[in-house]
């Protein structure tokens, strides 16, 4: 038996639904083992569909179409190493998520999920069949036990493979990034090396899919929990592993341990790597958005140029007669400091017309927010107008503070196809700025430097619908109104506990009220990058109609 044994890890990034295309990209992996010496080229879950696939792997159409693609991929790999794929099966009239293991031109061997997640982002329970616990497969001289991702978050799958004489835990993964995943991760598997005394070897996609970004970061153990490799997040990698067969079994020998970013860049680099993706699998290749002088549209501007490039991105500027002159000089700053085109459109022409239209029916009513926020609809036509014309996706810019309490108006600056900060709260927002304005790195296609004036970040925000208007005039301050949000929605306090923390009850109440009513404008919001596990659509699916509130605090006095 040989005493050595390599392994090369595909950290890449499929497109959901581009079967063949996922495919030539594991053939080109697998080709590249090869040439390397491999005896085994991996890669991650449901890598041949890409993930999450949601309904669509229901329609058998889809799932016979994957089998069809991995047979021929089966076939092309016939002269090398194993190659283990990700993909869909359908058998004995089940649908399975399943692990193929691809050598001399067959399916060698399957390996089912077990544990079907059904969490958080996860619904793997409505699309798939759990699969009985499999046992280890031999490559070469090596047996080796493969936990399929939630597989490997519960020991009795891991201790299963140790007791049928696996060597070595190979899991494969798609699991999408949320602020401090990686450390969860890791703990979890120096566990199940702990419970098994077996290296293992932790694999996971990258690339972002709708809202999800899958981060890779994979990584190895040895004996005891000691790391052998740690590749970089949100990268694609073909990196080799090589084991080493010793008295005490198989060892891991020391490869490239890359650093991770922390959670600021890991944050910004998932909300620039998910619209660079949106868009590159959506077929666009240029955005615009409005750029009103404030932080948050300046934000999702540079988040856009470090995407796709400050040529690719048109920011417009559609004043009314309540946008300060310091506005459009902020404006105009952001989008010269970042390099984009900027158009300026006013909107008081047509906001005068609509206002003639509407006379008849508003005639002795006070003015208010439906006035208000014709000018925001306005500008929202207007952007629509110009992404249908030039082929621009519309980026909306309202931050997880705004979208929880409904402080954005749909159909006005709510419309357009993807929004970077969804899950990105306001005080977070002006941290980013000032993360953003001090670091440059290689992956971001923006200029470095300072992006975003002070003055943007440091005044006082405000939508300038009306004269002289201000986000407190309708909301606590961002800081208070942030930790009730993070309160009620990230960790679904009460509350009488928020209160118990200190906080007034009638704005807790208020609050409350306001991220209720907004349902219904949430449930209609374009997707945005998810950043913690409490986001707005998978995370989080509450009904429009809701009459519930709580009353845990009034009870208590």
């Amino acid at each position: 038996m040989s005493d050595t044994f390599r392994l090369t890890l595909g950290q890449l990034n499929p497109t959901l639904g581009a079967l063949s295309e996922n495919a030539q990209k594991a053939l080109r992996a697998w080709q590249e083992g090869k040439l390397a010496g491999a005896q085994f080229v991996a890669l991650p879950e449901m890598f041949l569909t890409g993930y999450q696939t949601q309904d669509l792997v229901m329609r058998p159409a889809f799932a016979a179409d994957a089998e069809r693609v991995l047979q021929g991929l089966a076939r092309d790999c016939a002269d090398g190493p194993a190659l283990g794929i990700g993909c869909p099966l359908v058998q004995g009239g089940k649908l399975y998520n399943s692990y193929a293991i691809l050598e001399g031109g067959a399916v060698k061997a399957r390996v089912l999920k077990h544990h079907l997640p059904n969490s958080d982002v996860f619904d793997e329970e409505r699309l798939f069949s759990a699969g009985p616990v499999s046992g280890p497969y031999r490559i070469g001289p090596l047996r080796i036990g493969t936990p399929i991702c939630e597989d490997a978050w519960y020991p009795d799958v891991a201790e299963t493979l140790a007791e049928s004489a696996a060597e070595i835990l190979f899991v494969p993964n798609g699991s999408p990034y949320h602020r401090g995943k990686h450390d969860t991760r890791l703990n979890l598997m120096v566990a199940r090396v702990i419970e098994t005394g077996l290296p293992l070897i932790y694999l996971n996609m990258v690339g972002g899919q709708d809202d999800q970004m899958f981060d890779g970061a994979s990584f190895a153990l040895n004996t005891h929990g000691a790391l052998a490799m740690q590749l970089p997040a949100m990268e694609e990698v073909i990196a080799h592993l090589d084991l080493t067969h010793t008295a005490e079994g198989w060892r891991i020998e020391d490869a490239r341990k890359d650093p991770l970013p922390d959670e600021w860049e890991a944050d910004y680099r998932v909300m620039v790597e998910s619209l660079r993706d949106y868009l590159r699998k959506s077929g666009f290749g240029k955005v615009l958005l409005g750029l009103s002088g404030g932080i948050d549209s300046a934000i999702v501007a540079a988040i856009a140029a470090d995407a796709i490039g400050p040529q690719n991105v048109r920011c417009v500027m559609l004043p009314s007669e309540y946008t300060s002159q310091e506005s459009l000089e902020d404006a105009e700053a952001v989008a010269r400091n970042l390099g984009c085109r900027i158009d300026t459109l006013p909107i008081t022409g047509p906001r005068a017309a609509v206002t003639e239209v509407l006379a008849p029916f508003f005639n002795g009513t006070p003015s208010g927010i439906a006035e208000e926020n014709v000018q925001s609809r306005l500008r929202g036509v207007l952007l629509m107008a110009l992404s249908n014309k030039f082929g621009e996706m519309l980026l909306t810019t309202g931050n997880k503070s705004e979208v929880a309490v409904g402080y954005a108006t749909i159909y006005g600056d709510m419309a357009g196809g993807y929004n970077p900060i969804k899950d990105l709260y306001k005080t977070r927002v002006f941290e980013t700025c000032r993360w953003r304005n001090e670091t440059h790195r290689p992956w971001m296609l923006g200029p470095e430097g300072e992006l975003i004036p002070d003055r943007v970040i440091e005044k006082p925000p405000s939508a300038e619908l009306r004269a002289d208007q201000k986000d407190e005039d309708s909301l606590p301050p961002y800081g208070v109104l942030d930790a009730i949000l993070e309160g009620l929605i990230d960790r679904e306090a009460s509350v009488a506990e928020l209160v118990a923390d200190g906080f007034d009850l009638d704005t807790v109440k208020k609050i409350e009220h306001l991220i209720f009513i907004s349902e219904y404008k949430r449930f209609q919001s374009a997707p945005g990058a998810r950043l913690t596990k409490r986001a707005f659509w998978l995370d989080r699916r509450y009904p429009i109609v809701n009459r519930w509130r709580d009353t845990s605090a009034t009870r208590n006095h």
